[in-house]
């Protein structure tokens, strides 16, 4: 039975702690992992009863029965959606991340997770990475580079449009590159100019820093706005800055309920839209287009043990980490 190391959140931190899986069976695969992402995602569940970590790449070690592409040896990613089933209207769709059986990170699978040294997964939830793209560079886009490039891909951004991104941290500076590479004028909306020569670098093509403003200032309306901030931005600061019919993507989680103008959302003809992690088709686009235009995290290396996880989620939880932390698995 195959056997490997997590990290798990407690009520008193990380541990380290072993899991034991059946033999493998239908299409699942065994995997050692080689890197995995820190996600904002994973703060909240630092002290819940599982293992954490959703933004995994490894090394294939094992074949189940009923594989059919995947051999030992290739290299693969996975993210924030494990399993689903196949037949509905969403999985028939290719809107699988919207199955009512789908199983995800933080509520299915709570024994393995991206933060340990092997996992087994589904060969069709894996994702192959490509030639030439580094594993430290796969894994914070296996949830960070889908989240952005789902909401600009799925819901058909063109590149004629202005696109806003608000925030420069761990979303926000994927979805810079992402909007920029699809020939979109790129409008960086943060709270102060500190980072406005890194967003200009990024493919940026105009800058606003935002705190202490009554007013905001754009040279062309925002057709389209990912919130890639973790608090909720001035609403009526921001309204007047967006195209009618522009549309919204608050893209970080956030607890409590999303408020926004509703004379504004009215008269300009405004959409809130909803998005969630990538599909497996855009997933695969994703990683296809990022190897490219060779867009690629900026990030922070840290040793997959109690000590360096423990140091990377309090850095992240600061505001200090720039922008990805990526945890290495040391060798047993």
């Amino acid at each position: 039975m195959p056997s490997f190391t997590v990290f798990k959140g407690t009520k008193n931190g990380i541990e380290q702690t072993k899991t034991e899986k059946p033999e493998l069976k239908g299409d699942q695969v065994l995997l050692k992992v080689t890197a995995s992402g820190l996600c904002g995602t994973d703060l909240h569940y630092k002290n819940a009863d599982m293992v954490l970590g959703h933004e995994g790449v490894g090394i294939v070690m094992e074949l189940g029965p009923e594989t059919t592409y995947l051999k030992k040896g290739d290299r693969v990613g996975w993210g924030y959606e494990h399993t689903s089933c196949g037949h509905c209207q969403q999985c028939l769709k290719g809107n699988e991340t919207f199955c009512p059986e789908r199983a995800m990170y933080g509520f299915a699978d709570l024994d393995q997770g991206s933060f340990a040294h092997g996992a087994v997964w589904r060969e069709a939830f894996l994702f192959p990475i490509p030639e030439g793209m580094s594993d430290e560079v796969a894994a914070p886009l296996q949830c960070g580079g889908a989240t952005v490039f789902n909401a600009l891909h799925q819901f058909n951004t063109q590149p004629t449009e202005v696109v806003g991104i608000m925030g420069v941290g761990g979303l926000g500076h994927l979805a810079i590159q992402f909007a920029a590479k699809m020939g979109c004028r790129v409008v960086v909306l943060s709270g102060s100019d500190r980072k406005k020569d890194e967003a200009m670098k990024l493919g940026a093509h105009e800058f606003v820093a935002t705190k202490g403003l009554k007013e905001l200032k754009v040279e062309r309306p925002l057709d389209r706005l990912l919130v890639c901030t973790s608090a909720q931005p001035d609403w009526e600061l921001i309204t007047p800055i967006l195209a009618p019919g522009a549309t919204v993507y608050p893209l970080s989680v956030d607890e409590g309920d999303f408020k926004f103008p509703y004379m504004s959302l009215l008269l300009s003809g405004i959409t809130i839209q909803g998005s969630l992690v990538a599909s497996r088709y855009i997933q695969n686009r994703m990683l296809a287009f990022a190897a490219q235009h060779k867009i690629e995290p900026i990030l922070e290396k840290f040793p997959m043990t109690k000590a360096g996880i423990e140091e990377a989620m309090a850095k992240l939880e600061k505001g200090d980490m720039r922008y990805r932390a990526v945890l290495i698995p040391q060798s047993e």
